[in-house]
């Protein structure tokens, strides 16, 4: 986190904390005399925060537990229970006094954490330069409170969350661009895209967009791939590849017509698209900008057999997993609480 962006929640935290006691003079929390906090002070219950996600423990509690088995003496040691716990009460983002209105027209459902996605996008996008291959695919953040926007996603390992569209290196599983889903009625502008790109056009747009005109290869699953969308990113020198259903609009239904034995491969090309219809367990329909008609020789896991497999096939299976790796490595340091 940057200066600007500390000295930002230190000063919402002092005014939160104001604001609640001079609207709740009697409260508990308004008799025990708010002390302004600074920056120094911030960061160290921000480090003790991070700190948790590595060491774990039951409640906030039994980290300032006094027992000779289970103490961690550096939280005793830098702040009181109750100054923490104070902190994380009051800790703000943004003025609620200057939220608008539901029914306003500029009306965001994530006016409380504005400040931290600028802050982060900004900084994710120039920490790091991914390599050539990039995936966007959803990722899902555990929650089960309240929450007008709210998703279940049965595949995913948290199930109850709140979504979140990821671009991500394949390799690496680094986040280079994100957006939160903030439900159905929700507008996506993105500038320069095309009105008739829909909804999943829009979200790769709008992830893609610095990367444009740098020779990028993305690849997506079938809630983004289209045609219009593959042939609008070859013309910004962005080739892509992924999944597709078999009755998007542009697929060739002369290929989604013919018969295939297990193993085998049937494909169609119109200048820089590549369709490809391959049947495994069950059929797999693939466009790409990016590949050949090539078919390559692949090991059948658990087994010695070697079968034949499209090339696409094989990068897709290779460079789709970026969003998944992502979040498999933040896992391991989970800091959410019940509150």
């Amino acid at each position: 986190m940057g200066d600007d962006l500390l000295g930002h929640i230190v000063a919402q935290s002092n005014l939160y904390a104001h604001q609640h006691c001079a609207a709740k003079p009697d409260s508990y929390l308004a008799r025990q005399q708010w002390t302004p906090l600074d920056v120094p002070e911030f960061l160290k219950f921000w480090a003790l925060t991070m700190l948790m996600g590595i060491i774990k423990k039951p409640s906030i509690r039994s980290y300032w537990s006094s027992s000779p088995i289970c103490s961690t003496p550096i939280y005793p040691q830098s702040m009181s229970r109750r100054r923490y716990e104070n902190i994380l009460r009051f800790m703000h983002f943004s003025d609620n006094s200057l939220c608008p209105p539901r029914e306003h027209p500029h009306f965001d459902r994530l006016y409380k954490i504005r400040p931290l996605i600028t802050h982060f996008a900004a900084r994710f996008a120039e920490a790091y330069t991914p390599g050539r291959n990039i995936c966007v695919d959803e990722s899902l953040m555990k929650y089960k409170g309240r929450l007008g926007f709210k998703q279940y996603i049965p595949s995913k390992r948290s199930r109850y969350g709140v979504k979140v569209y990821k671009l991500c290196d394949s390799e690496s599983g680094y986040t280079q661009a994100f957006r939160v889903y903030e439900g159905k009625d929700s507008s996506l502008d993105p500038p320069g895209c095309p009105e008739h790109m829909g909804t999943s056009g829009k979200i790769v747009w709008d992830l893609l967009f610095p990367l444009m005109n740098k020779g990028y290869h993305l690849y997506v699953d079938n809630f983004y791939t289209s045609v219009p969308l593959f042939k609008l990113l070859y013309c910004f020198d962005t080739a892509a590849c992924g999944t597709v259903r078999k009755n998007r609009v542009g697929f060739p239904a002369q290929l989604v017509r013919t018969r295939l034995k297990r193993g085998e491969t049937s494909a169609l090309r119109q200048e820089e698209l590549l369709a490809v219809k391959y049947r495994d367990k069950k059929d797999v329909y693939l466009l790409s900008t990016i590949h050949t008609e090539r078919s390559v020789e692949v090991s059948v896991r658990g087994r010695a057999e070697r079968i034949r497999k499209p090339v696409c096939i094989k990068a897709y299976n290779r460079h789709m997993g970026g969003v998944d790796l992502a979040d498999q490595l933040l896992q391991p340091y989970q800091i959410m609480r019940k509150s």
